[in-house]
């Protein structure tokens, strides 16, 4: 039998928190203080770059241990941030502004400078980051009132 795919997120009245259930995992997500969350948890965009980061370290570590590659560890390190357009003429329209992840692969091991190479050429490859980069269509449905999801 499958797992359950579905993500539910549950936000109260009143709160910036959200009650996570992705398949049988429950977890929390948050805003910092400064803009009226709690900080309880990782916010949206942490969680969004967790998912970049969890999805290179491990298709790198797959394809290490197929290679038999001595690759002891590895991290990478994600920031996001809006960065203005190099030659913006109109800079304070919003559609002047380019989202921008920066990824950093630190790779532990006594490993080729080709194998190193050859690592940071798969860490594009992962599957969140092909779907990141390719872009996503979101289809969105109102389930009307007093109904339940569908299953």
């Amino acid at each position: 039998m499958a797992a359950n795919k579905d993500v539910v997120v549950r936000v109260a009245q009143g709160a910036l928190l959200a009650d996570v259930q992705a398949g049988r995992h429950t977890f929390r997500v948050d805003e910092p203080i400064e803009v009226g969350g709690q900080d309880t948890g990782p916010t949206p965009y942490d969680l969004l770059l967790s998912a970049l980061g969890a999805c290179t370290a491990i298709t790198l570590r797959l394809y290490a241990d197929q290679k038999k590659w001595p690759l002891e560890l590895i991290e990478v390190r994600l920031r996001h941030q809006r960065v203005h357009r190099d030659d913006c003429v109109q800079c304070e329209m919003a559609s002047a502004m380019l989202e921008e992840v920066q990824k950093e692969l630190r790779l532990i091991g006594p490993l080729t400078p080709e194998q190193r190479q050859r690592l940071e050429a798969v860490s594009q490859k992962c599957p969140v980051q092909k779907t990141l980069a390719a872009g996503i269509r979101i289809v969105s449905r109102l389930v009307p009132e007093g109904a339940e999801f569908a299953a």
